[in-house]
């Protein structure tokens, strides 16, 4: 994923360099609204109780974003996302194969300020507040498998975790192609007392977006 995030911006470069804009379609200082979709490849980190190794998982990742500009250089954009995360492992148990996929289903609300050193660069950092809305579990073995949605009541998940993102965007006057990278500074676990194996959620996101 880090290299298909770099091979997206590299490509928005190429593209940027190639058709090159005039000073009129800088939109730097205009506010704007849009929607974006693309893909996350997440796993986990600062894992607690795990008795096998974490693989990442890809996810969907959709919403809509919105760009306030505070001067030419400098902004704030919001952003209100549909985003999945999770991870996936395999293993062994009684000498019969195992594949086991967690995925959690996130609304995730980013809070960012943008850096604009041109047109065509956004760089974006801030805070993240996600909401877990739902997380699913599918165990398989040979011929068996078992399919859970889990029971938050009696686990003590925590459902609001504070994360972390930095990335870059590159404008191609409408279209908006991102990439970043997040991860929790909160676990898991609430107040200690899941059954769960602690852990952080750790993600790489490319988008394609377009902005009114």
């Amino acid at each position: 994923m880090k290299k298909l995030i770099f091979l997206v911006v590299a490509i928005a470069l190429i593209s940027v360099n190639s058709n090159a804009q005039d000073e009129s379609t800088d939109m730097r200082n205009d506010v704007h609204f849009g929607v974006k979709a693309g893909i996350n490849l997440s796993n986990i980190y600062d894992t607690e109780g795990n008795e096998y190794d974490a693989e990442g998982k890809i996810g969907l990742a959709i919403g809509g974003f919105l760009q306030i500009p505070i001067g030419t250089y400098l902004g704030f954009e919001p952003e209100l996302l549909f985003s999945q995360k999770g991870y996936r492992s395999t293993g062994s148990v009684l000498g019969a194969s195992y594949e086991f996929t967690h995925t959690e289903n996130f609304i995730d609300v980013p809070l960012l300020i943008s850096i604009k050193p041109s047109p065509f660069l956004t760089i974006l950092a801030g805070p993240q507040f996600s909401f877990l809305m739902s997380q699913k579990d599918v165990f398989t073995s040979g011929d068996l498998t078992v399919d859970q949605e889990k029971e938050f009541e009696n686990d003590n998940l925590r459902k609001n975790t504070l994360c972390f993102l930095g990335g870059v965007n590159i404008n191609l006057t409408n279209i908006v192609i991102g990439a970043r990278a997040g991860w929790d500074i909160q676990d898991n676990k609430g107040d200690g007392t899941s059954t769960n194996p602690r852990y952080k959620n750790v993600w790489y996101q490319a988008t394609v977006g377009f902005r009114f």
